[in-house]
């Protein structure tokens, strides 16, 4: 059977099924709009990204996003406080397209990053998270610099799980815990460092979606164009895309790279 946006539409419709619940189907954005129509909430899902999970991995694509949709959509609908609750504040890697408002109109708390990346907070729920808005903030009387300083920690104090591929001479590893926070292991400086002491060629990172971080030495220029393709593969499959871009990492410094034809990497200046 082959996946077309409409049939993936009455699908999570029929799985979905509730009173409250209703659906807007964008046929020119091919986006799906999952709202409580008591609180107007939702999600939006864009459609071709699970089409493409559905290809490699079927029915669990379409029980992921239905499970994710439910989650979301009980989350919304709940007050949530921070205080109290300051282990669970992390910080989640996005690209800068993402959004900078909820959907009510409120400022989302984030900081910058790269070229390519912003840095959002979330509240994690156990099976969900929160993203973190200024008015939450506000109303509890935290100021943003304790926020990153909470957030920061809590990621450094993450359990770290690698596995290591050597492909045409160069050594990748894969840094996925699956815990949803994968990407945002980027910011944990120490860990990229202790990577950089045992990198014998050129140090990359890539973190194409929400649940992978990819540190990369390449020894060969070979290895440029591997890390193109695995990047760009993993952001097209990715339920949360960041970016396809990779970047060299020098001097605690990111500098996203365009890898342009054969093996020709170029800084993004």
């Amino acid at each position: 059977m082959k996946m077309t946006s409409r049939k993936l539409v009455e699908m999570l419709k029929e799985k979905l099924n509730k009173p409250e619940w209703q659906f807007n189907y964008d046929r020119e954005k091919d986006t799906l709009r999952v709202e409580d129509s008591q609180s107007n909430k939702g999600v939006t899902l864009t459609l071709p990204r699970i089409i493409a999970k559905w290809e490699n991995t079927k029915e669990q694509a379409i029980d992921e996003v239905v499970y994710y949709v439910k989650e979301a959509l009980t989350v919304m609908n709940e007050e949530q406080e921070i205080t109290g609750k300051e282990r669970s504040v992390y910080p989640v890697i996005r690209s800068t397209s993402f959004p900078s408002e909820s959907n009510e109109g409120i400022k989302l708390f984030y900081s910058e990053h790269t070229a390519e990346t912003r840095i959002y907070y979330a509240l994690d729920l156990g099976k969900t998270y929160r993203l973190i808005d200024e008015k939450m903030i506000e109303k509890e009387g935290w100021t943003k610099e304790q926020l990153k300083e909470i957030a920061l920690f809590n990621v450094r104090s993450l359990k770290t799980s690698v596995k290591e591929d050597v492909v045409a001479g160069n050594v990748f590893y894969f840094l996925n815990a699956n815990d949803g926070y994968d990407a945002s292991r980027i910011l944990n400086e120490s860990l990229l460092q202790s990577f950089e002491e045992k990198i014998e060629g050129q140090m990359a990172v890539a973190v194409p979606h929400q649940d992978v971080l990819l540190i990369v030495d390449i020894r060969n220029d070979t290895g440029y164009d591997i890390l193109a393709q695995l990047t760009m593969s993993f952001f097209a499959s990715g339920t949360i895309p960041i970016t396809a871009l990779s970047f060299l990492y020098e001097e605690k410094k990111l500098e996203p790279i365009f890898i342009l034809g054969k093996n020709k990497p170029h800084t993004n200046q």
